[in-house]
């Protein structure tokens, strides 16, 4: 059967589903999330390794040193995207920070293929537009009162129960790397 003239149907596609058509040879084990705020408070950690919480808490906290390191080098970053931070044991750590300071660290799991900056700047730019996202709902409050210090963050208040859209768009990147969510 021809069909001349006609185009099949398109379907809209998302961040998520351009991550998957992303062409990766080998997928990438992403280990742990963790978004950090401006003021270096950790917003969001999420891990996909059952009984490694504490290990990915650590990576996220290291991982701040080196960049904190890089950004404030004599010369200003022109790019988002960091690189490799650091090798610990069998994670490697890469770094993203957004134009209001907002840190991304991811954690992969050390491999023998090749990690293409490619590849893991379209994990970071989802992430980013995942968070920019859940943040900017109108119906999140942000504004909760906060009793102890000045420079906490109002992200830190929100806390994991209020951020679910972000935790689904994390999982949902997680599987577009080949990997079903835990």
């Amino acid at each position: 059967m021809t069909t001349i003239g006609k185009q099949p149907p398109t379907l809209p596609l998302d961040w998520a589903d351009h991550l998957c058509l992303l062409y990766m040879p080998h997928p990438l084990r992403l280990n742990a999330v963790a978004l950090i705020s401006p003021q270096n408070h950790p917003i969001f950690i999420r891990t996909f390794q059952k009984g490694d919480e504490l290990k990915y808490h650590y990576v996220a906290h290291t991982s701040l040193d080196v960049i904190e390191e890089r950004i404030s080098g004599a010369t200003k970053p022109t790019e988002c995207y960091l690189g490799l931070l650091y090798v610990m044991d069998d994670v490697a750590a890469y770094g993203y920070v957004t134009p209001l300071k907002m840190k991304m660290v991811i954690a992969l799991a050390l491999t023998d293929s090749v990690v293409r900056d490619v590849d893991v700047i379209m994990i970071f730019r989802a992430l980013h537009m995942a968070f920019y996202q859940a943040v900017s709902n109108p119906f999140l409050k942000l504004d909760a009162a906060m009793d102890s210090t000045a420079d906490y963050s109002p992200y830190q208040v929100v806390g994991n129960a209020k951020l679910k859209r972000l935790r689904r768009k994390v999982d949902e990147i997680y599987r577009s790397l080949g990997i079903p969510a835990p």
